[in-house]
C-alpha cells in the first residue's frame, strides 16, 4: 500500500538520513558493537548534520520543528539499517521534550545548546533493582538541604549511562508522597560522588552503552530542579506517550524489513532441488507476516499522524507500542526459522534482529503493562 503521511519534505529528509547512516555509521558499526560503544564523535557528526534536537527552538540550535513524523523518518531508517547503538531517538524524543517543555530559560540556555550540537549526550534514570515499571518502588532520595539537593540511591538499565553528560533523575523527595512526591533532578557529567558502573553485557544492542548509575552523597543545585517539586508523575506521565510511539514505529519498520530481507532469501535458498519459496508452507507464512505488517502499518501511520497534530492519547499509543512490538518479536522469530541455520549466524541481518529487538516488548513499558493501561481505560 502507497503511504499517505509523509510529504517531499519528509522524504528529503529520509535521504539526508540514509547518507548519514551511510557515510558516518555503517563503515563503522562492526567496530562500535566490538567496543559496545558509539565514539562522541558520531554524536557530533549527528550534529553538524541536523539530527539532534528537530523540535528544540530555533534560538537553542535545534531544528525548530515538531512535526513527530520527522523523529518517525529517524526511526524506520536507522532501525532499516540495523542500527541500535547511537540513539537518537532516546535523545530527541523521550529526553528533549522534558528540556524543552519543563526547563526554564535559564536551564534551557544552559542546556540545549550542546544538546543539538552532540556536545552533551543525555540520559532518564528511572528504572532501579528493585523498581521498574512501578514508580511506587523508587528509593532514590534526593533531600532539601537549603541551597541543594542531597542525591543518594543507584539507578540500573540506563540507555546512554557511560556516555551521558546530563542525566535526568527519577529521585523521591517527599517520603510519604509515594508516585506523588517524585521529582526530576538533573546530574551533570563530573559531580562530586555520581559513579558509573559497569557497561553492561546484553544480549543484543551491543554498542549501545547500558550502564548502573551510582548516586553517594550528590549535591545537585537547587537551579537543577526540572519541573514542578513532586511532579515528577505527572510529568513522566505526559511523555511517555511519545516515548511508546518511537518505540512502536520502529517496531513495525524491523518486522517490514524482516520480511523483505525474508522474502529475497527463500527466493535464493533452494531445498529438494526448488526454491524454499515453491513451498505452501513458506508462501503462506510469508503471506501472514505481510498482511500483519499491512494491518498494524496502517494503524501506526494513523498514530503517527494524530500525535504530529497533538490528538494522540496514552491509550492508543499503549496500544501502538505493544502491537508492534509483540508483532517484531512474532516476525523476527518466525524469519529466523525461514532462514534455517543460516538464521543463527550472526553474519546474518535476521539474527541480529532477532536479539537487537528482543528488548522491544520490555522497555518503555513491558507489553502487560500496556494491556494494564489500556484495560484501565476500558473498564474504569
Amino acid at each position: 500500500m502507497q503511504r499517505q503521511i509523509f510529504t517531499d519534505e519528509h522524504e528529503a529528509f529520509r535521504g539526508t538520513v540514509r547518507t548519514f547512516l551511510a557515510k558516518e555509521v555503517l563503515p563503522h558499526y562492526e567496530q562500535w558493537e566490538e567496543d559496545g560503544i558509539v565514539p562522541r564523535e558520531a554524536w557530533l557528526a549527528a550534529g553538524r548534520q541536523g539530527l539532534l534536537g528537530l523540535a528544540v527552538p530555533e534560538e537553542y540550535g535545534g531544528g525548530g520543528n515538531t512535526d513527530f513524523r520527522y523523529s518517525a523518518v529517524l526511526a524506520e531508517e536507522f532501525t532499516r539499517a540495523g542500527v541500535s547503538g547511537l540513539a537518537l531517538g532516546l535523545h530527541n524524543d523521550i529526553i528533549g521534550p522534558y528540556l524543552t517543555g519543563l526547563a526554564t530559560e535559564e536551564q534551557k540556555r544552559r542546556w540545549l545548546p550542546g544538546f543539538c550540537s552532540g556536545e552533551t549526550i543525555t540520559a532518564i534514570a528511572m528504572t532501579e533493582p528493585g523498581a521498574g515499571s512501578d514508580l511506587q518502588g523508587v528509593r532514590t532520595s534526593a533531600e532539601d538541604k537549603g541551597d541543594h539537593w542531597l542525591l543518594n540511591g543507584s539507578k540500573t538499565f540506563i540507555s546512554n549511562g557511560i556516555l551521558a553528560d546530563l542525566v535526568i533523575v527519577v529521585a523521591k523527595t517527599s517520603p510519604e508522597g509515594g508516585a506523588k512526591g517524585l521529582s526530576l533532578v538533573v546530574v551533570e557529567r563530573g559531580a562530586e560522588g555520581f559513579e558509573r558502573g559497569r557497561n553492561l553485557d546484553k544480549i543484543g544492542q551491543k554498542s549501545q552503552d547500558t550502564a548502573e548509575l551510582f548516586f553517594n552523597d550528590v549535591r545537585v543545585p537547587k537551579e537543577n530542579l526540572l519541573g514542578e517539586l513532586d511532579g515528577a508523575f505527572l510529568h513522566l506521565m505526559t511523555n511517555l506517550a511519545q516515548e511508546r510511539m518511537g518505540i512502536a514505529v520502529a517496531g513495525i519498520a524491523a518486522a517490514e524489513h524482516l520480511v523483505e530481507i525474508t522474502t529475497r532469501y527463500v527466493k535464493e535458498r533452494e531445498a529438494f532441488g526448488r526454491p524454499l519459496s515453491k513451498l505452501q508452507h513458506i508462501r503462506f507464512e510469508i503471506a501472514e507476516m505481510a498482511t500483519e505488517c499491512a494491518v498494524t502499518r496502517a494503524f501506526l501511520d494513523r498514530c503517527i499522524v494524530d500525535h504530529s497534530e497533538g490528538t494522540l492519547d496514552a491509550v492508543h499509543a499503549s496500544m501502538a507500542k505493544w502491537w508492534a512490538t509483540e508483532l517484531q518479536k512474532r516476525v523476527a522469530d518466525r524469519c529466523l526459522q525461514l532462514h534455517g541455520g543460516y538464521g543463527y549466524m550472526t553474519d546474518y541481518r535476521v539474527a541480529k534482529a532477532f536479539t537487537d529487538g528482543r528488548i522491544q516488548t520490555i522497555y518503555g513499558g513491558t507489553t502487560e503493562i500496556m494491556k494494564e493501561i489500556i484495560g484501565r481505560s476500558l473498564l474504569a
